[in-house]
């Protein structure tokens, strides 16, 4: 059931990023260009998502557990670290360069566009190397684990 949830969810959320033209780096690209061609529709997308999730936390937070798991899992820290610092940032230079953010590009995969080929390996590089870098304890700060 656990699958089946997080695959129905996965579908609704790539078909929302099809649906309001979000797979499309264009669209990206041309919200970061203040000074040029701005389109502010991904603004209306990230509205239209940020007032859906303040109204699911509001719902969810009410129940004793999820429906799924026995607890909810939240992070053990709400520390603005670093790590947390560097790997948004890491994560802001490559939606700006790329115009992809992770699940528009995944979303757009099948579509087998040049730009989406070059970046979803690049992102999954991109992983593979923050968790090598975590695991050598690189990205923590000395003295502490993360």
């Amino acid at each position: 059931m656990r699958s089946l949830s997080g695959f129905l969810a996965g579908l609704v959320f790539g078909l929302g990023l099809l649906i309001s033209g979000m797979t499309n780096p264009a669209k990206v690209l041309n919200f970061l260009d203040l000074a040029g061609a701005w389109d502010p529709s991904l603004a209306f997308v990230m509205l239209g998502a940020t007032a859906v999730t303040f109204v699911g936390y509001r719902l969810a937070w009410r129940q004793p557990k999820p429906m799924l798991e026995p607890k909810f899992d939240l992070p053990a820290s709400n520390e603005i670290d670093r790590s947390l610092v560097a790997g948004a940032t890491i994560f802001g230079i490559g939606w700006g360069i790329g115009g992809y953010c992770p699940g528009p590009a995944l979303t757009a995969l099948p579509l087998l566009a040049p730009g989406t080929l070059a970046f979803v390996p690049a992102m999954l590089f991109g992983l593979w190397l923050g968790s090598r870098a975590r695991a050598l304890d690189i990205l923590s700060p000395k003295g502490t684990t993360s």
